[in-house]
């Protein structure tokens, strides 16, 4: 997949938030760390409905899910606001399945691609790799 300069990469997890900018060019990117924006991560109605049990942990649920909630809003802000003009999210397959629940039109239209895999904490070239072959 060509990614073009200036595409923004966002890595989610149930708890991280990682962002790399290509700084590269289309045919030879190089990714490259931002620093993570601080998020209010206050809303826990913000996902789906889950019941308590021993089996399902409501509390770390609704933590990760109000915490995947704020990384959509602060994305979406970032595109509405032009700051986002390509992105590619790439989550663990849950977190993906929350985020596009919350995705708006303008962030849809800009989303290059969507890749579920948990790549939180890994190296740059890591996520690089995950993009090539998506």
């Amino acid at each position: 997949m060509l990614l073009p300069h200036g595409t923004i990469v966002a890595v989610i997890d149930g708890r991280h938030f990682e962002l790399h900018r290509n700084s590269g060019n289309e045919a030879e990117p190089v990714l490259s760390g931002m620093a993570s924006p601080k998020l209010d991560e206050h809303n826990k109605g913000a996902g789906a409905h889950h019941h308590s049990s021993s089996a399902n942990p409501t509390g770390h649920l609704l933590d990760e899910d109000a915490h995947v909630a704020a990384v959509a809003g602060w994305l979406n802000g970032q595109v509405q606001g032009g700051k986002i003009e390509h992105l590619v999210v790439i989550a663990a397959p849950r977190a993906l399945g929350e985020l596009r629940r919350h995705y708006g039109s303008r962030l849809e239209g800009a989303l290059l691609t969507e890749i579920a895999k948990d790549l939180a904490g890994r190296s740059g070239k890591d996520v690089l790799e995950a993009v090539r072959t998506a």
